[in-house]
């Protein structure tokens, strides 16, 4: 067992959202399984990150309301840090959770809309977002792959556990990602007898590829949803699903929707045509009907999905937790 480093209040910086700003939603993805790198109470999120070669502990806090928005961004290390880092760690995270982000376009045209326009009611100020690298991203891609949730949590939990590093910081006790590269020595045997299975070849070869630095996240970011897809589609193991869910999810791309996986098509035919899970509606179906809302389908379903997971935490849904089976 890993001894825990323990982590110390560096800096701290205030952060002011665009408005509307809901903090919870955004913060706290129900429909995100945690496997102990993150933790969420109302009003406040901690989790771990790995910037720039330094393993952190990062805390937020919401100190506003959703047309006041305001929040605090804590920063925990082992030792002090410049400003300048400090300073380029809350870019990113102002990156990944979508802080700057419009909405007034969107609700300005679905505000009425029958099925979308209580959702917005209940959830403005919602930002889609993701607290992972590109890197980590793909591994947690990995072991969702063709996995049941309680079997991708038990993955990810043997991963963290075996190269995470464990870090106390603020009454807290989470693990954080390895490094790229951190795997080079790892057998693709050791990390099949962690139960990866075939998925074990994809970890190697991402963590290879990323671990000799070939890919420039940030770079990539700059460039158009075309260059982006098909520097992406180069990558191994990552076909056109996997892209699908990058350029939502790590590139923010609202109007992409190209696929929908039999996990979700089963849930997206209950949600919006009432269908039986296991008699779903065709893809093609599903895809032609999110075209109602045209350069905003992505985060339109996005609201959508997330607020019957938001539902799940107050209600029993039979029918969901049939799909879900943690």
């Amino acid at each position: 067992m890993k001894k825990a480093h323990t982590l110390h209040l560096v800096a701290r910086k205030v952060v002011v959202p665009s408005v509307p700003f809901d903090f919870d939603s955004t913060f706290h993805k129900p429909d995100h399984f945690t496997s102990g790198d993150n933790y969420w109470e109302p009003g406040i999120r901690w989790q771990t990150c790995l910037w720039r070669g330094k393993t952190l502990g990062v805390k937020f806090e919401n100190k506003g309301t959703r047309r006041k928005p305001k929040m605090a961004i804590s920063l925990y290390a082992e030792s002090k840090v410049g400003t300048t880092f400090a300073d380029s760690l809350v870019s990113e995270m102002r990156y990944r959770y979508n802080l700057d982000l419009d909405l007034r376009g969107f609700y300005k045209i679905f505000k009425d809309d029958k099925i979308l326009g209580p959702v917005i009611k209940r959830w403005k100020g919602m930002r889609p977002g993701h607290p992972s690298s590109l890197y980590e991203y793909l591994i947690i891609g990995i072991v969702l792959q063709n996995a049941t949730v309680r079997r991708s949590i038990q993955m990810f939990k043997a991963l963290l556990e075996h190269y995470g590093t464990p870090l106390k910081f603020d009454g807290k006790e989470l693990r954080c990602f390895w490094k790229p590269g951190a795997l080079g020595a790892v057998s693709e045997q050791i990390l099949r007898d962690l139960k990866m299975g075939y998925r074990a070849k994809s970890i190697k070869k991402t963590d290879e590829y990323f671990g000799k630095k070939l890919v420039d996240e940030e770079r990539i970011r700059g460039e158009g949803r075309e260059a982006q897809m098909e520097q992406l589609l180069e990558l191994y193991g990552v076909g056109p699903a996997t892209v699908w869910y990058l350029l939502f999810d790590v590139f923010h791309h609202w109007d992409f929707f190209n696929h929908v996986s039999p996990w979700e098509q089963k849930i997206y035919s209950k949600l919006f045509f009432n269908k039986n899970p296991e008699h779903p509606v065709s893809v093609k179906k599903l895809l032609k009907y999110f075209e109602r809302f045209g350069a905003y389908k992505q985060l339109a379903v996005h609201y959508i999905w997330e607020d019957l997971w938001w539902k799940r935490t107050h209600e029993h849904i039979p029918w969901l937790e049939k799909e879900i089976r943690v």
